[in-house]
């Protein structure tokens, strides 16, 4: 299992939400180009970048940032937030974004994504789903920066997916996001016993050295980070066994 830090960029700079609330935020000191030097000097070879203003409100106001972190050697990017055209997905790739995470779109405006995974191959994209579960435990996509409800499945959105080739799913327990409260292990185990094919990324939760190990135990191909790395919660000493790089 691979560890992925994150970003999350809002007005160009670094910012963790809890639980997806834009209005409980905290802002961070650390320039986005450092924190990325600093995460590629503990080895590792992805980072993980949110457009929050373009999750929200489909503004690509954080670009010229991401364009910056996008031309640094030695690690690739993997971008989300607001990616909702064809124009998007040219201009991201174009800028030198290894990966995009489609999140809104994927739900809105299925044909489309669908045509951009047959396109760009399924390396190229990532579906990012975030989820709130219902008391009956079924995993229900939000978008819109977490704002809007739908009445789809993580696993109804899994399946309609599975003949475009999809490949990589990045999926958030928005509950767990920011809490540093541990991930939803049984969610990801589901996920790995519906899909072990699919290549999936767990997000939301992680705050401890222990969570790392629970949810490499589970099969997912990788942990995204956001707060605890930022607020040095995982002793760098217990992290090489997930940064290829270390």
């Amino acid at each position: 299992m691979l560890l992925i830090p994150s970003i999350d960029l809002r007005g160009g700079q670094c910012v963790r939400l809890l639980r997806g609330d834009f209005a409980a935020e905290t802002r961070y000191p650390t320039a986005p180009l450092q924190l990325l030097q600093h995460y590629r000097a503990l080895g590792a070879h992805w980072l993980h970048v949110v457009d929050l203003d373009g999750a929200r409100d489909g503004h690509a106001a954080n670009r010229p940032v991401i364009a910056e972190l996008a031309l640094q050697p030695g690690i690739s990017l993997q971008v989300g937030g607001g990616v909702r055209s064809r124009a998007s997905v040219d201009e991201l790739l174009a800028l030198g974004v290894a990966r995009l995470a489609i999140g809104s779109a994927a739900v809105d405006d299925h044909s489309e994504v669908e045509t951009w995974l047959r396109h760009f191959g399924a390396e190229r994209l990532c579906l990012a789903f975030d989820v709130r579960l219902q008391p009956d435990g079924v995993p229900v996509l939000h978008t819109r920066g977490w704002r809007q409800a739908t009445r789809l499945s993580l696993w109804d959105a899994i399946e309609s997916y599975l003949p475009s080739g999809l490949r990589h799913v990045l999926c958030t327990d928005i509950e767990r996001d920011g809490a540093l409260a541990g991930p939803n292990v049984g969610l990801y185990v589901e996920a790995r016993a519906r899909y072990p094919q699919i290549h999936w990324q767990a997000s939301g939760g992680v705050g401890s050295i222990q969570d790392l190990r629970s949810l490499a135990a589970s099969g997912v191909a990788a942990a995204i980070s956001g707060k605890a790395l930022l607020e040095d919660r995982l002793p760098h000493g217990d992290l090489q066994p997930y940064l290829p790089g270390a």
